[in-house]
């Protein structure tokens, strides 16, 4: 027969309240108590009923957490931040994946989200229509954006457009004046980081002009952000008769390695002929040698979990936005320009 929760308390020789406010880690248990009593949990087997906590307390103990996607680096990683701190605090993760697709996105939404009884919301990297904005409100749930900031909501993620002044920045100290910018936003119908390559286009703009460079338009390419979007657009720029830019800022290190691949394709050297720079720091930079302004996604993640964590667990809600430091992480993938 499984241990009651009255067993517990007998055991520990407190109150079934206290157990219970033990076991959901309220601040209100003396710390030496609460450390008695999930002893004599865990020896006695004791596992609370997560159906009858939600009828208790209106809680669940459980996070929303809504992603464009799971297949990409970003969104795995920031998902582990937010789902390592969750776990922490013995909360649970409701994933809702929109799959990328436009029709996915109405049936996790409305039918799915809202739906759902979390006690808070966590998106990663959505751009949220009004209607949504406002039907997120209605919920009453803490709700966090991370990744990328949208109108109206909290976010945590970092200073784009200082990111990307960093990167070109980097180009432009090393002696270039020929720089091509791979820039994302092919994705924006899907209203997914439709911020975020501006932000970074913004930024690129931003170091050029404050060296003096002319902005040609030529040299700022729409993509996605892939390897092989980056790798196609280069090779129709190295397809043709030049002349070839110095330098490659890409909006991210996947798009930079698609471009690095194709410049080896053609026969020439990186940073010899050109130098590439990304921005990530994904975990196959550092043995493909690329040179990155480095964002931490999991540490994004899990930065955001908490502030709704400490929401729930009844602190002042943090109404601001919060921006995580990016690091130039120089390897060996630029140089001064061969000519």
């Amino acid at each position: 027969m499984s241990p009651h929760i009255k067993d517990v308390a007998d055991a520990a020789g407190v109150s079934v309240s206290t157990v219970s406010r033990a076991l959901r880690g309220l601040p209100t248990v003396n710390p030496a108590t609460a450390e008695v009593v999930r002893n004599v949990a865990a020896n006695l087997g004791y596992v609370p009923s997560a159906a009858a906590a939600a009828i208790a307390t209106g809680r669940t103990r459980a996070v929303n957490v809504v992603v464009p996607a799971l297949a990409t680096w970003f969104f795995s990683s920031l998902v582990e931040g937010i789902d390592r701190e969750l776990r922490k605090a013995s909360y649970d993760m409701a994933l809702f994946d929109l799959g990328y697709t436009g029709t996915e996105r109405q049936r996790v939404f409305h039918r799915s989200l809202l739906r759902h009884r979390g006690d808070a919301v966590v998106a990663v990297c959505i751009d949220f229509s009004a209607e949504e904005r406002d039907e997120l409100r209605a919920t009453g749930l803490p709700t966090i954006v991370v990744g990328n900031p949208v109108e109206g909501l909290r976010f945590v993620g970092i200073d784009e457009v200082a990111a990307a002044r960093l990167a070109t920045q980097h180009l432009i100290d090393l002696g270039h004046r020929d720089i091509l910018h791979l820039s994302g936003g092919a994705e924006a119908e899907l209203r997914l980081n439709a911020r975020v390559p501006k932000d970074r286009l913004q930024g690129f703009q931003d170091a050029l002009q404050a060296a003096g460079i002319p902005l040609d338009p030529s040299r700022v390419r729409l993509g996605r952000f892939t390897a092989a979007a980056s790798g196609s657009i280069m090779d129709e720029i190295l397809d043709g008769p030049g002349p070839y830019p110095t330098a490659v800022f890409a909006a991210s290190d996947e798009m930079a390695m698609g471009a690095a691949l194709s410049i080896y394709r053609h026969g020439m050297a990186v940073p010899g002929d050109i130098s590439v720079i990304g921005i990530d720091d994904h975990t196959l930079s550092a043995p493909f040698g690329l040179t990155t302004v480095a964002q931490r996604p999991a540490e994004q993640g899990g930065a955001a979990a908490r502030i709704v964590l400490d929401e729930l667990a009844g602190h002042s809600a943090n109404e601001g936005n919060l921006l995580l430091p990016v690091t130039l992480i120089e390897r060996g993938s630029t140089g001064a320009p061969a000519h």
